[in-house]
């Protein structure tokens, strides 16, 4: 006699938790990005574009810089779950801005297929760093650099924290943000992940999909204050 009611009782419950949490269909898209990504890293014998300029040449392989770089993994997922728990529409403007970005990556290796042929030979017993850097190397290819995907989610992640209205009343967590963004872009460049050129290109293209997906923010806040 009582499970019709027990029924009921999870019916309801399922439909408060897709009215809280139905936005988490967004990140199915790793179902599209990581099988494609992952055929593209296939290609690794292949012939592709050398990504290298002269100024490549003049940066220093520093391994200590293995550190803020493996740190963009837990940056990007953090700041995903915080807007995930905590504000719906900066979590959608964050993933627009992630996930456009990083479909246009895509398209660009698959039909743009790049690299760069100037990581160093190190020594992994050199200490834990290069032991680290050694075993980033030995999983990840030197192709599919470009734009450099590293540097496109950290300064997203950057913006979206700073449209935070939340974060904004905590500006040390806005100022550890911005130098951690600053280290990891260096980072694909001291570690001889990425040539200049990825670095730039995932600038150009941050500053072409930030219009997208934050300007109707700005219009709305200019609508509701110009109605009063």
């Amino acid at each position: 006699m009582m499970m019709p009611v027990q029924k009921g009782k999870e019916v309801i419950l399922l439909k408060k938790l897709i009215r809280k949490y139905g936005h988490v269909w967004m990140l199915s898209y790793a179902f599209i990005y990581i099988p494609w990504f992952a055929r593209l890293q296939e290609n690794i014998n292949k012939p592709y574009h050398v990504m290298h300029t002269a100024l490549d040449d003049m940066i220093p392989f520093e391994e200590i810089f293995i550190v803020p770089y493996l740190m963009w993994f837990l940056y990007v997922a953090a700041t995903i779950a915080f807007f995930f728990f905590r504000n719906r529409d900066g979590y959608y403007r964050l993933c627009t801005f992630l996930f456009t970005g990083m479909t246009i990556s895509l398209l660009v290796c698959t039909l743009f297929p790049n690299g760069t042929d100037f990581r160093p030979a190190i020594d992994p017993d050199k200490n834990i760093f290069c032991y680290l850097v050694s075993r980033l190397w030995s999983i990840d290819p030197c192709i599919n650099v470009f734009p450099s995907i590293h540097v496109y989610n950290s300064v997203g992640v950057h913006i979206a924290v700073c449209h935070s209205e939340e974060l904004k009343k905590h500006p040390m967590i806005i100022g550890a943000s911005g130098v951690l963004m600053v280290l990891i872009c260096l980072a694909t460049m001291f570690l001889k992940q990425h040539s200049v050129i990825d670095v730039v290109g995932a600038l150009l293209m941050a500053s072409v999909i930030y219009p997208i997906a934050y300007a109707p923010e700005a219009e709305k806040k200019k609508k509701y204050e110009t109605s009063f």
